[in-house]
């Protein structure tokens, strides 16, 4: 994890992150600075940004917004106060309304990027100054500190090369928190053919089946927000083995952000909600499913079934089956 340290100074009302990387400032800087690479980690898991403006001079503003799962939309705003490339540059961060405009309700905040080269790599500082006591505690209140964690350690997986990053390493699972987990797999295919692999029912069944000897009986999927979805499998030649997951679609932007519920058909109980995300580089496709479940305790349970095994059975299946040139 690259974040270091994260402390608050109530005297000087001030919010500091440090973090070190493996990768030199100068790729650090461009992390920072080009809004593609930001909209890849400025958003801590399940709230990923989308940068609607970026002018990156002095005087110059950016605009984003950072949706979560359920589709409820954060905005905010940055005026450029400073740039000093590639060791440093300063903004005033707004929480802005539909508009744009600054929301009285939240003060601006100053905000400074620093960037130093170390023996390894680059160490990163963010410094936060606050106009009061107040709009630190508020901002703390609200889930900053593990919020900016959360998000920084993201950082590894853009400042290398997509395919040096992942892969050859399968699909891999992290335990984010007690009910959070994420799942990562490198897809070598484009994005586009990898969405309509996972919401078209004639591919869908060509590749998601989990382990050898299953096949997909049902594959109504959802691609509107809204949408009811349905998928049943069972072994073949034994439909006593049937099973299945059903739910509905809560976010659709396609190709690159689908989020669903899901339940086991005939299972009371909670659901889960899967967030699929897409990104694209040099051909390949970085998948990442984060999972939020009701509890640890079903987290576990379902974890201990073996489910990244048949995940990954199902994504090389994808490559061979779907994705392969002819």
């Amino acid at each position: 994890m690259p974040v270091t340290d994260i402390t608050t100074d109530p005297e000087k009302l001030t919010m500091t992150l440090e973090a070190v990387f493996d990768a030199p400032v100068e790729r650090l800087w461009r992390a920072f600075t080009q809004p593609s690479q930001l909209e890849r980690f400025w958003g801590p898991p399940g709230w990923p940004s989308t940068f609607t403006a970026f002018d990156f001079t002095v005087g110059g503003h950016a605009k984003y917004h950072m949706t979560s799962p359920t589709g409820d939309v954060s905005r905010g705003g940055w005026e450029f106060t400073r740039i000093d490339a590639p060791a440093s540059f300063e903004v005033l961060d707004s929480f802005v309304d539909e508009d744009g405009a600054p929301i009285a309700e939240f003060p601006a905040m100053r905000m400074v990027f620093r960037f130093e080269a170390t023996d390894t790599g680059s160490k990163m500082t963010n410094t936060t100054y606050f106009v009061s006591h107040e709009a630190l505690e508020q901002t703390i209140e609200m889930g900053a500190i593990e919020g900016s964690r959360m998000a920084m350690d993201q950082l590894d997986a853009v400042l290398q090369d997509l395919r040096a990053y992942a892969q050859g390493k399968g699909t891999q699972v992290e335990l984010l928190d007690d009910v959070h987990v994420r799942i990562t797999r490198l897809i070598d295919g484009p994005r586009e053919l990898v969405w309509r692999a996972h919401h078209e029912p004639e591919l869908m069944k060509q590749w998601l089946l989990g382990p050898d000897g299953w096949i997909m009986t049902v594959a109504e999927p959802a691609t509107e927000v809204g949408q009811a979805y349905r998928s049943m499998w069972e072994q073949e030649g034994a439909p006593e083995t049937a099973f299945g997951f059903e739910g509905e679609a809560l976010l659709v932007e396609r190709p690159r952000r689908a989020v669903t519920t899901e339940k086991m058909i005939g299972m009371e109980g909670p659901s889960t909600t899967n967030d699929l995300q897409l990104y694209e580089e040099d051909g390949a496709t970085l998948l990442t499913l984060l999972i939020e479940y009701p509890d640890k305790e079903t987290r576990d349970m379902i974890l201990a079934t073996g489910m990244a095994d048949g995940m990954e059975a199902s994504y090389a299946r994808l490559e061979e089956k779907v994705l392969a040139p002819a």
